[in-house]
């Protein structure tokens, strides 16, 4: 059998320097922002930083990191969740 996912419009922000504030104000609970390394974008001890943020976001799944460029996406139940800028491209477009 095969399915079509249902037509469904979703709230999302990317993760970015420039959208901190914007990332803030969707969420609206207590986020974790992180650094990760320039080059491996593994999460760094917390007392080292980088030109590269992270975001903890507690999910359904538990918690999972948000890397910079990656989009966070409010679900249909008002949870969140991460998605890479390619998928999102391929699986979203901008609602007029």
């Amino acid at each position: 059998m095969k399915f079509r996912k249902k037509p469904v419009v979703i709230e999302a922000v990317e993760l970015q320097w420039s959208t901190w504030s914007e990332m803030c104000d969707f969420i609206k609970q207590d986020i974790k922002g992180i650094y990760l390394d320039d080059k491996t974008f593994e999460v760094l001890e917390e007392n080292k930083t980088s030109n590269t943020m992270g975001l903890v976001i507690k999910t359904l799944e538990g918690d999972m990191v948000a890397r910079q460029g990656d989009f966070v996406i409010k679900g249909v139940n008002g949870e969140f969740y991460p998605c890479k800028p390619d998928i999102f491209e391929k699986t979203y477009e901008i609602v007029e």
